[in-house]
């Protein structure tokens, strides 16, 4: 085949979305790492197959090599996202910036209340862990970077929605109403501006028992970039307080605002 029949390969000038070039095996990964993404738990091929609209036989190739490449990786379940795409999202520019001028706050934070805490992102309708820092010791609780939730779900989107300007808040109730019940929306909206209204969010994690979700806002010169939590573990003997912890969290994720450009009032 010559280069020119190559290139006209992807060609194809009457196209229906009005795309002057198309390239069909790229399209069809890019589908699978968008797929387990907006999923959010891991998929089998034959569940990638249907929700594709897609035959097992042309998705096997790219599962196959996007799992050589890293990008995903097989579970008992099914296949799920790796970090590959998270490490290349952040290698420069402003998620860069807030990872490294939140990780030497984390490590302090995880030293003085010997809990472990993470970092967290917005991404659509989900929150995204880009970093952590475990607890000092032997006994603690955290979860990988890369995990994503729906934002609906997460302590930290409660933070989201309260600390956004109301066109953020108006795409994201939109955005959630066509996903969930007028009730879920309602009840989420409450609980956020419970959570503006205290400057902090802190309730029991509803899946997995023992650890308490107590989250803080990372504010930007724009509006809230990210929060930082502490899933908290009671100890036993006990290392301080829960409202200790918070109190820290708080200062912690202040000190990381100052640096993203916010001034206190």
């Amino acid at each position: 085949m010559t280069l020119a029949s190559e290139g006209d390969s992807m060609l194809d000038s009457a196209d229906d979305d009005g795309r002057k070039y198309r390239a069909p095996a790229l399209e069809k990964g890019l589908d699978v790492l968008e797929l387990l993404s907006q999923h959010g738990a891991p998929l089998t091929p034959s569940q990638m197959s249907a929700q594709l609209g897609r035959s097992v036989s042309e998705l096997f190739r790219m599962i196959q090599v996007l799992e050589f490449r890293g990008y995903i990786e097989p579970t008992p379940s099914g296949y799920r996202l790796t970090n590959r795409l998270f490490t290349l999202g952040i290698a420069h520019g402003p998620a860069k910036d807030l990872v490294e001028a939140a990780l030497p706050h984390m490590r302090d934070l995880a030293e003085a209340t010997v809990q472990s805490c993470h970092l967290v992102v917005r991404s659509g309708d989900q929150i995204v862990v880009v970093a952590r820092i475990e607890a000092p010791g032997d006994l603690g609780y955290s979860v990988r970077i890369g995990y994503r939730r729906k934002v609906i779900e997460a302590t930290s989107g409660l933070l989201f929605y309260g600390f956004a300007s109301e066109r953020t808040r108006a795409r994201l109730r939109e955005s959630l109403a066509a996903r969930h019940s007028k009730k879920q929306v309602a009840d989420y909206v409450a609980a956020a501006e419970t959570a503006a209204t205290l400057g902090h969010a802190e309730r029991p994690s509803d899946f997995v028992k023992g650890v308490t979700d107590l989250v803080a806002p990372i504010i930007g010169a724009e509006g809230i970039l990210a929060t930082l939590i502490t899933p908290y573990i009671e100890r036993t003997p006990a290392v301080g307080s829960m409202a200790d912890a918070t109190e820290q969290l708080r200062r912690a994720a202040a000190a990381i605002s100052g640096e993203m450009g916010h001034s206190a009032t």
